[in-house]
Order: structure tokens, then C-alpha cells, then sequence
């Protein structure tokens, strides 16, 4: 089965802000019904569906939490229609700021575990609410974001390295798994983007040095990123899973 972007209705987590509302938006300006996740951020999730027009719609579930995610899942299969595409772009609360990061010595299990649960434990739960409407129709995209701190840990994210590192794990398993129901499952993963909330506590001087070193000459925006995802969901990626892409203007060569 090949369904175009304007055909398909797209769940995206974590999408009231940063990223995950670029790539809402992408989504959008291509046609596409979408779905905007939320766990906080609820005025920003809902000023983001007024913008996007009638086609999306903002759905409250904690993705950590199982049965808040079955709830969204048949709440959007209600309005919207059941979703064909899982963008899991869901972060536990996290400020990309190396100097206020904890080192070996100070970190903590629950550190990693706090990170790894939204990252991996909401991808399971997104998946399993899914999977039977996957399979019913024999279609399926699952994007995940991961980072490119996996190749290139230049600063001590411990938490939220190893995090991304074990969702590229789950995103390769889940591949070979889904593959024979019609399901590709890839990731995108990104540098440090010019601007989020996330990275908003980045020094200017950062940005810069990245900026130099990488051979585009620029830092990554969200909404470059977001166009490498509308990629794996697109008739283009159709023979394509189980791979990671690495976009951050060639700063790391995957």
C-alpha cells in the first residue's frame, strides 16, 4: 500500500512546542490530519491546531502512561481517523545547558531512567496502541528523533544520550518485527537546533562553534528536521526501515 502525505493522519508526540510543532506544521502544509500530543503543554498545543486549521487537533495523554495513551489513540481515531503515522518526538523535561548537566559522579540511575522512560517506554506504548491498526490495514510509519550525541557525545547528556541511544536500539528491533505487517520504522536525529525551548539555555558562543565546524556552515533548524521526517513518512521511504538519519548539516557522518 502507498498512501501519500495528504492522505494520512499523523500522530506526533510531544508537538505543543520546538520540534515536535515543526514537524506538526510540516505535516500540515503537506495535507496530512494531525494529531498534537501533549502532556503540559496544553495553551500552546491548542494555539497550534487554531493555526494548523481543522484538520488537527490537540489530544492531552502522557505517553509514559499506557492507558492515557490508548485513550488518545481512540480519541484521535474518532476525530481524525485512525493514525497511519507515529512521530515520537516526546522529551522528558530537559534543558540542553552542558555546564548545569551532571558528571559520572554525581549522576544518578534515576537520571537515565527518567529519560529512557519517555523515550523508549512512550515508543512501546505508542506502538502497542497502534499495532492492531497497523496491521489491519497493512501500512504503517513509525518515526522516532533520536541524536547525533550517539556518534558524537561531545558533552555530558549521559542521560539523555543513552536514552536516544537505547530508542535507536528499540527502533531497529521494532523495525524487523513490524516490517512483515507493512510498518517501516526509522529515525531521525538531530543536532543541537537552533532554537527550542530545549536548547534556549545554549550560549550563543556554542551555536557558533558548531556553526563553524559543520560543513553547511549552520546550525540545523527545527524546521529542516522536520522535512527529513515528512521523508520516512512519504511513498519515497516506502522500501526504507531499521536506519537512522543523521541531520545536522553534516556535522557527523553517520
Amino acid at each position: 500500500m502507498i498512501k501519500p502525505l495528504s492522505d494520512q493522519t499523523v500522530l506526533v508526540t510531544g508537538a505543543g512546542r520546538g520540534l515536535g510543532a515543526a514537524i506538526a506544521r510540516a505535516f500540515a502544509r503537506e495535507g496530512a490530519r494531525v494529531a498534537i500530543n501533549y502532556r503540559n503543554s496544553d495553551a500552546a498545543a491548542r494555539a497550534l491546531a487554531e493555526e494548523l486549521g481543522p484538520c488537527a487537533q490537540a489530544f492531552h495523554a502522557d505517553v509514559t502512561r499506557p492507558e492515557e495513551v490508548a485513550q488518545m489513540v481512540a480519541a484521535i481515531t474518532d476525530s481524525l481517523g485512525a493514525p497511519d503515522v507515529l512521530v515520537h518526538n516526546a522529551l522528558a523535561d530537559f534543558s540542553f545547558n552542558g555546564d548545569a548537566r551532571a558528571h559520572l559522579d554525581q549522576l544518578s540511575w534515576a537520571e537515565i531512567g527518567r529519560q529512557t522512560e519517555t523515550a523508549v517506554g512512550g515508543a512501546l506504548n505508542c506502538l502497542q496502541a497502534l499495532r492492531d491498526h497497523f496491521a489491519a490495514q497493512g501500512y504503517g510509519r513509525v518515526v522516532t528523533i533520536g541524536t547525533n550525541l550517539v556518534q558524537n557525545p561531545v558533552v555530558p547528556y549521559h542521560d539523555y544520550t543513552t536514552a536516544k541511544a537505547a530508542l535507536l536500539g528499540f527502533t531497529r528491533t521494532a523495525a524487523k518485527e513490524l516490517g512483515p505487517l507493512g510498518v517501516t520504522v526509522n529515525m531521525v536525529s538531530g543536532g543541537l537546533l537552533r532554537t527550542t525551548d530545549a536548547s534556549a539555555a545554549t550560549p550563543e558562543a556554542v551555536f557558533d562553534i558548531i556553526a563553524s565546524q559543520t560543513p553547511l556552515g549552520q546550525v540545523t533548524t527545527p524546521d529542516e528536521l522536520a522535512d527529513a521526517v515528512l521523508f520516512f513518512a512519504s511513498p519515497w521511504a516506502r522500501a526504507v526501515t531499521g536506519q537512522n538519519l543523521v541531520v545536522d548539516g553534516g556535522l557527523v557522518f553517520d
